[in-house]
């Protein structure tokens, strides 16, 4: 059984970037707390608890503590309650989710109605959300459109969560152009996103079977097994080596294996070593 690991796979650059921040921080800081998970993947959040910083889900007293905030970005509503209780603000927001947030900030307070394309109970999406001023429409699914909310929009300024399905995207979009005058459409999916999307469209078609590793809490893993297994339902989504089985690889001459962007290279690995196991 021949084993093909995807050229685009492990943390990607906003991930990395979270993560030596918050090593950073805790080298210097002794009372850090991050407010929710500061990347979505199970084992790399047990090792940042590990290493001594302390998750929380409110936000309490900060005197003499540092607030590390999560890379898919936070509200601002949250860090000006975080900065008045006394916490010393360490932001870890991707870069590029930053830039969503300008992008939105900037067409609403040129007049646009802000649409975002995501999913709404995604942390990213709640970042961006609270950013504006005015509560901005959310659309996570063509097959739900909200056609009585559209159509009181006239012009509207389109962003997009950074892991979204390109395919989705667009068809949404081509949606929303049938009932407002003026969109104006900033394509926000990240680039290691598309390199990811754009390698998934063709390995499940070129393997007996896929594997897909990453949390089910990351939005782009999930994206990548959902395309993965329109095209191969031989596709298998795992967090780890254990919750991998013998069976799903009998008789398959190849097998194609990915991962979500916090999926860490051990994890990945050890998926790996498992497979080579398989053919002895």
């Amino acid at each position: 059984m021949k084993i093909n690991i995807a050229r685009f796979g492990g943390f990607c650059f906003g991930v990395k970037r979270a993560l030596d921040i918050a090593q950073k921080t805790i080298a210097t800081d002794t009372r850090v707390e991050m407010l929710g998970d500061l990347v979505h993947n199970e084992d790399v959040i047990t090792e940042i608890e590990r290493a001594g910083i302390r998750r929380i889900k409110r936000i309490g007293r900060g005197a003499g503590k540092t607030l590390l905030l999560g890379a898919h970005g936070t509200a601002l509503k949250k860090i000006q309650t975080a900065q008045r209780r006394g916490y010393k603000i360490v932001d870890a927001t991707c870069p590029m989710v930053k830039g969503i947030h300008k992008i939105a900030q900037r067409m609403e307070q040129e007049g646009y109605a802000i649409i975002i394309i995501g999913d709404r109970n995604h942390d990213e999406v709640h970042g961006i959300v609270g950013q504006l001023n005015k509560r901005p429409l959310v659309i996570d699914r063509l097959h739900q459109f909200p056609v009585r909310a559209v159509n009181k929009i006239r012009k509207a300024a389109v962003v997009v969560q950074s892991t979204q399905n390109a395919e989705t995207v667009f068809k949404i979009i081509d949606e929303l152009k049938a009932y407002i005058p003026d969109v104006r459409f900033f394509n926000t999916i990240c680039k290691p996103t598309r390199l990811r999307q754009a390698e998934i469209r063709t390995m499940p078609l070129e393997n007996d079977v896929m594997v897909i590793i990453g949390s089910r809490t990351s939005a782009n893993t999930q994206r990548l097994c959902q395309i993965s297994h329109a095209l191969n339902k031989k596709t298998y989504c795992v967090q780890s080596k254990q919750e991998l089985r013998p069976e799903w690889f009998r008789g398959a001459r190849s097998v194609g294996v990915a991962s979500g962007a916090s999926t860490p290279a051990t994890t990945i690995q050890a998926v790996v070593d498992y497979l080579k196991r398989l053919n002895k």
